[in-house]
């Protein structure tokens, strides 16, 4: 069935087992989750950070600029705590989460 397509030569200079691809393409995309939330953090807070000072004394406007401060700063706690705990498994396994290396043939 696989010779069906004709033989596949790898389009890069690099020698690469089975999969490799895949495990760096999940990589990258757990660090590009990683990027866009620290982007997302940083525009949540400038929003409630306006919110804030547009509240004009209003307690609900106050209180719910507080909370959306309070809850990025939560979401950035849990974000950099699963990068953490990436860490911390790669150092006691040596399963590299965000970094693997493939051996192969």
């Amino acid at each position: 069935m696989l010779g069906l397509l004709g033989t596949i030569t790898n389009p890069t200079k690099y020698i690469s087992s089975n999969g490799e691809g895949l495990f760096l393409f999940i990589s990258n995309i757990f660090k590009l989750a990683g990027v866009i939330a620290g982007i997302v953090l940083i525009f949540k807070i400038i929003y409630a950070g306006y919110s804030y000072l547009l509240a004009n004394g209003d307690p609900k406007k106050f209180q719910a600029a507080g909370d959306t401060i309070v809850q990025s700063f939560l979401g950035l706690v849990v974000i950099a705590g699963a990068f953490l705990l990436a860490g911390l498994v790669a150092r006691f396994t040596g399963i590299n989460i965000l970094n693997p290396t493939i051996y192969g043939p």
